[in-house]
């Protein structure tokens, strides 16, 4: 179930709080090579499942960039806001992918907001993302996402 609140500014009340974890999502060979023709990163780790096969994670992996796209998917499946007039990415800080994501694992992220202050020119909130697959412990990326709402 999501965290509701009326306003950007609501969100202050949810410093240190954890707002949610998402739903699984399956990570395909078809996203994955999608994502490279995007980027332009062909890398076989990524793209070629039989060299992949013999190399270092016995399989193709997702790039990180792809799993860290994912956020603003999960921020949406965890957080709703009444009313504002936008939201934007203003950046990130401390990202990181401590471990692969194998092609055919399911991640899922949890959501948590880690300051919020009101600014001259909105609501600036920085959210902590952590992505985890479904077989191992260790995040998968962690990343903290700042957005500005107004």
């Amino acid at each position: 179930m999501a965290t509701h609140v009326d306003k950007p500014i609501d969100l202050l009340n949810y410093v240190g709080h954890e707002l949610g974890t998402t739903t699984w999502l399956q990570i395909t060979q078809s996203q994955v090579d999608l994502f490279a023709d995007v980027t332009g990163d062909h890398q076989w780790i990524h793209t070629d499942p039989e060299r992949a096969a013999t190399g270092p994670f016995g399989r193709t992996i997702a790039h990180g960039f792809l799993v860290l796209s994912l956020a603003p998917r999960a921020l949406s499946e965890v957080l709703t806001i009444g009313s504002f007039e936008a939201a934007l990415n203003y950046g990130l800080n401390k990202v990181r992918f401590p471990s692969a994501a194998p092609v055919g694992s399911r991640v899922r992220t949890t959501v948590q907001v880690e300051s919020a202050e009101q600014k001259t020119a909105g609501v600036e909130v920085i959210f902590g993302f952590s992505f985890n697959i479904d077989t191992i412990d260790r995040p998968v990326c962690v990343a903290e996402l700042v957005t500005l709402y107004r």
